[in-house]
C-alpha cells in the first residue's frame, strides 16, 4: 500500500462564516494541476453561495502551485499577495463595428 502525502486541508465557510465542510487533499505523489483545479472549483462554488474557503496545513509543493496558478485563496489565515480571496469578477465586453448582436 502506498502512503499518501497530505497536500492541504480545505475548509469551506458559509456567508455567515460558519464552517460548512472540511476535507483533505492528498495523493501518492506531489500535487499537480488537478489538485489546484479542485481548490479553484471549491472556491468558485463557495463564492457563488456567498462563502469562501481557507487552506491549512499546506504543503510547500501545493503552496507553490496555488501561487503559480494565481489563485487568491486564504492560506493558513493569510490572504496571499495582499489580495481578496478568490471571487467572481464581473466585466463589460466591448462592442466593435461588425460584431454580431449579443
Amino acid at each position: 500500500m502506498v502512503a499518501l502525502q497530505r497536500w492541504c486541508r480545505v475548509t469551506v465557510v458559509g456567508p455567515d462564516g460558519a464552517v460548512v465542510a472540511c476535507c483533505e487533499l492528498d495523493g501518492p505523489r506531489s500535487p499537480g494541476l488537478g489538485a489546484v483545479d479542485d481548490v479553484a472549483r471549491l472556491a468558485l462554488l463557495a463564492t457563488r453561495l456567498g462563502g469562501g474557503i481557507t487552506l491549512a496545513e499546506v504543503s510547500p509543493a501545493m503552496r507553490e502551485l496555488v501561487e503559480l496558478a494565481g489563485l487568491c485563496v486564504e492560506m493558513e489565515g493569510q490572504v496571499e499577495l495582499g489580495e481578496k480571496p478568490l471571487g467572481i469578477q464581473q466585466g463589460e465586453e466591448e462592442i466593435h463595428p461588425g460584431d454580431p448582436p449579443p
